[in-house]
């Protein structure tokens, strides 16, 4: 699949680095189009999240990153001592968390609700 594109084989891509610069921190990086990176643009752009939880939102399913250390020449200071260390809080429950017996909507409603009157516009420009 990658071998088609173009710029496979472009000296200029084709480095460590990229089309990026060290350190150039990850806010400055393209990912893949995902519905994390969805959710990010539309909390970064309208929410009133506080960082820690845009890193949470963006970075909890770069896997690679958060668990296997990679990119790490491509992280500013910001992304090791605060993105880092809260996405991968995030992801003790996340993924392998969810429970098989969900709570009452009209217990919780009122809660998140809350939150989402708290934290995001009405409307929310989707």
């Amino acid at each position: 699949y990658f071998k088609e594109n173009p710029d496979f084989k472009d000296p200029r891509y084709n480095t460590q680095y990229g089309v990026y610069s060290p350190n150039c921190g990850l806010e400055n990086v393209f990912l893949s189009w995902s519905h994390d990176e969805y959710l990010y643009n539309i909390c970064k752009d309208q929410s009133k999240l506080p960082y820690e939880a845009l890193c949470m939102l963006r970075y909890h399913s770069f896997y690679p990153w958060h668990k296997g250390g990679d990119y790490m020449y491509l992280c500013n200071e910001k992304d090791i001592n605060v993105g880092l260390k809260w996405t991968k809080i995030f992801n003790e429950f996340d993924l392998y968390s969810k429970a098989q017996d969900l709570p009452a909507f009209d217990k919780v409603a009122s809660y998140y609700k809350a939150k989402i009157e708290k934290y995001f516009p009405k409307p929310v420009r989707w």
